[in-house]
């Protein structure tokens, strides 16, 4: 995957923007599915009981979320939507990184070249991600880690880059 430079105050920006549209949206579609959906299949309402239709409304949250993820899958290439898209695809790499994790620190300890790309990948793109998101929180002890890497990348005179980083490494 490449890296990109992202400019933080347009990806906030922009990712703010798409939370506020995204929740308005999932509501609005909620209650007009959920409205449709009662008005054709609902029960006749008997005063003073509940009326069954909270499947009905189930129904009508659950075909909103399609939707709006279908606009999503549809929309994610458009200019508006590349930091946040290539943020969220790094996001899912670390998840499958995250999920290896041990095997790959294990194999990076025997000095394998594969397990090094893509943990400097790894703590490269966390580092981005962190800043972009503001959690600085764990940020000492990634510096710390990434640090520790690139001193042992260094002592066995091999130049590695995040960039030669490919999903199937972590097959």
């Amino acid at each position: 995957m490449k890296l990109q430079e992202i400019d933080k105050t347009r990806y906030r920006k922009n990712m703010n923007l798409l939370i506020v549209i995204l929740v308005l949206s999932l509501v609005g579609l909620s209650l007009a599915f959920g409205s449709v959906l009662i008005a054709i299949f609902g029960a006749t309402p008997v005063p003073g009981e509940p009326t069954g239709n909270f499947h009905l409304n189930l129904l009508g949250v659950m075909l909103s979320v399609g939707l709006c993820g279908a606009v999503l899958h549809h929309v994610k290439e458009r200019p508006f939507f590349r930091e946040i898209y290539y943020v969220w695809r790094l996001k899912q790499l670390h998840n499958r990184i995250y999920r290896k994790l041990v095997k790959i620190k294990a194999a990076a300890a025997k000095n394998d070249v594969n397990a090094l790309i893509t943990l400097l990948f790894y703590y490269t793109t966390l580092r981005q991600v962190y800043l972009l998101d503001d959690n600085t929180l764990t940020l000492p002890a990634l510096t710390q880690d990434l640090n520790r890497l690139n001193a042992q990348i260094d002592s066995l005179g091999l130049l590695l880059s995040a960039e030669q980083f490919t999903p199937e490494m972590l097959s």
